[in-house]
């Protein structure tokens, strides 16, 4: 009679993913020996990626190397992770005939669940998978919460794992300092990657630190921590990710573009960094550059989750500037493509109007891209028109001063776009390079900081002066002119601060709410295409729905209720650094 665990385990699907059909076939047979009840295989990396992104894997076993591409294991293993594609319940593993330390180091810090070297016996890879299975177990209590959308109660389990030292502590340290940044708590998750550090000096968790600092607005500060991280390791990719990101936020656009560049150069088929490096050329004025690294990551990835399709709107405007009338018909034709799947995607929509109206301007159709550049313009003020389209129609009303066209409304509506998102030196300089084409309208963009800048001053010397209401009253003024949210959260800050000598202020708070909501949404940092995603450095918080959800590697587990270990003798988790002395010699290790 089958055990339950035998039983859990028919109830369980894998993937293999190995270019060579043999080693591929002889990991099937392994895993059908284990008991695994449906395996898929997949020979190459970018079916693997479509796979993972629609399907949850008990297990996964992915070669390293691929034969005859540049594809690696583990450059889908960072993407997936990054774009959080791979919850906790998959068990991961990279499979290699050759490793170097370096190699399984990296690995190792992906957060992966173990690292096979060739050749190794069917016992062996059944104890690595009966050891990772058994993490999973100990750690049921806080996947249980997080399901239940509970991410408070599962950074305190994670917190107090963490402080008792109990089985797979720096795991769960590594989980709980995801979940705290997650729940904006950046102060506890920089003490809890200090704590780790202190414990055992982990790549990841340095890293943390430096995410930490920048999710909290210091990403002066978190310059310096990344900048020595990498001084230890040149090689670390995940690094260069977070310091790029910091770069673009305080402005250092040429420093940015050279380390996106050395991430894509470290790992050449992400599609992530390479959509990081080619938006970063294209703003830096660089369309050779750019468009190479945008193509490349369209022709990798544009059926991918992992893919911005803000790409190809900059493969679109290099095209153009390039005279190429096919390349500008390519990115149109990928628009009718997407559009099909996302036929109420208002983001594609918008997208596909800026591409078709410089198809117009091209084909000297002067008279219906004009049109299309007005109806644009008419909702610069409206809730939904984001950053993103900002910086478009900025580059579109760009490309349109070199033409024929006389616009006569251009620099008001320039005006207005800056004057509503250049809030940061940042998120100014990027708006300003998106009118690269027209150096009079970047500058336009630069002198609305100084004026936002100006207004947020003369509040602030009202307030010290004693009219904080003055001060409350002005800000909201100029808010409900420009739309501006960094006003508007200035006006909230001054109305709390001073609201004992505010006369009524219940009247001025009703004002700010109802603008928030006409507002919307201003990125507080700039950022390139939509990041929300990516979290380089971090472990994935993404989680299986448990409705939706078949029998898992967990079936079983009461939710909420701690599980006790099977007896074993060595029942405990695997760090980074043990992994990879583990990773030669392919037997389970105690460790934390």
């Amino acid at each position: 009679m089958a055990t339950d665990t035998q039983r859990d385990i028919s109830d369980c699907q894998a993937l293999v993913i190995d270019s060579n059909a043999t080693s591929r076939s002889i990991l099937v047979a392994q895993l059908r020996d284990y008991g695994v009840g449906r395996i898929v295989q997949c020979s190459r990396a970018r079916d693997a990626r479509n796979r993972l992104e629609h399907t949850t894997f008990d297990f996964v076993l992915c070669e390293q190397y691929f034969e005859d591409t540049q594809e690696s294991g583990q450059t889908l293993l960072d993407d997936l992770r990054r774009a959080q594609l791979l919850p906790f319940s998959t068990v991961f593993f990279m499979v290699t005939a050759e490793a170097s330390y370096a190699a399984v180091a990296e690995a190792a810090e992906s957060a992966l669940d173990g690292y096979l070297l060739k050749p190794f016996t069917p016992t062996a890879l059944f104890d690595r998978l009966s050891l990772a299975r058994l993490r999973k177990i100990h750690l049921a209590p806080i996947f249980d919460a997080m399901e239940d959308q509970n991410f408070k109660l599962a950074a305190d389990l994670c917190v107090q794992r963490f402080e008792n030292q109990q089985p797979y502590w720096l795991y769960a340290a590594r989980i709980g300092a995801e979940l705290l940044l997650r729940l904006g708590r950046h102060d506890e998750a920089r003490t809890l990657f200090e704590a780790v550090i202190a414990a055992r000096a982990l790549p990841w968790a340095k890293l943390g630190v430096a995410r930490a600092q920048v999710e909290a607005g210091q990403a002066t500060r978190a310059l310096t921590t990344l900048q020595g991280l990498i001084g230890e390791d040149a090689g670390f990719a995940d690094a260069y990710d977070v310091l790029g990101r910091a770069q673009v936020e305080v402005g250092n656009f040429a420093d940015a573009m050279e380390t996106y560049r050395t991430a894509a150069n470290l790992t050449p088929d992400s599609v992530g960094r390479l959509q990081k490096h080619g938006m970063m050329a294209y703003y830096m004025g660089d369309r050779e550059t750019a468009t190479k690294s945008l193509a490349r990551a369209s022709i990798l990835g544009i059926d991918s989750k992992l893919f911005d399709f803000q790409s190809i709107v900059l493969l679109a405007f290099s095209y153009f500037e390039d005279k190429d009338r096919k390349g500008l018909e390519r990115c149109l034709a990928d628009f009718t493509r997407i559009l099909e799947r996302h036929p109420g995607s208002a983001r594609v929509k918008r997208f596909n109007d800026v591409t078709l109206t410089l198809q117009w301007i091209q084909q000297r159709q002067f008279a219906r891209a004009v049109e299309a550049v007005k109806t644009m313009a008419a909702g610069i003020l409206h809730t939904d028109f984001d950053f993103e389209a900002a910086c478009n129609l900025g580059n579109l009303l760009s490309v349109l001063s070199g033409t024929s066209i006389d616009l006569p409304d251009a620099e008001t509506w320039i005006r207005c776009l800056a004057m509503r998102y250049a809030n940061t030196r940042g998120l100014c300089e990027l708006m300003a390079n998106a009118c690269h084409v027209h150096p009079p309208y970047a500058e336009l963009v630069r002198d609305a900081l100084v004026k936002i800048n100006g207004i947020a001053e003369r509040a602030m010397s009202m307030s010290l002066a004693g009219d904080p209401t003055g001060a409350v009253r002005g800000l909201i003024q100029h808010s409900s002119e420009t739309m501006n949210l960094k006003l508007l959260d200035m006006s909230q800050q001054v109305l709390l601060r001073h609201q004992a000598r505010i006369a009524e202020p219940a009247p001025l708070q009703e004002r700010i709410d109802a603008l928030r909501r006409r507002c919307g949404t201003t990125p507080a940092r700039a950022a390139l295409g939509q990041d929300s995603e990516r979290q380089p450095g971090g472990v994935t918080l993404r989680i299986r729905n448990r409705a939706a959800a078949q029998p898992s590697i967990l079936s079983g587990v009461t939710r909420n209720t701690p599980t006790p270990a099977p007896a074993t003798a060595n029942a405990s988790a695997t760090t980074a650094d043990e992994d990879v002395a583990s990773a030669f010699r392919l037997r389970p290790t105690q460790t934390s």
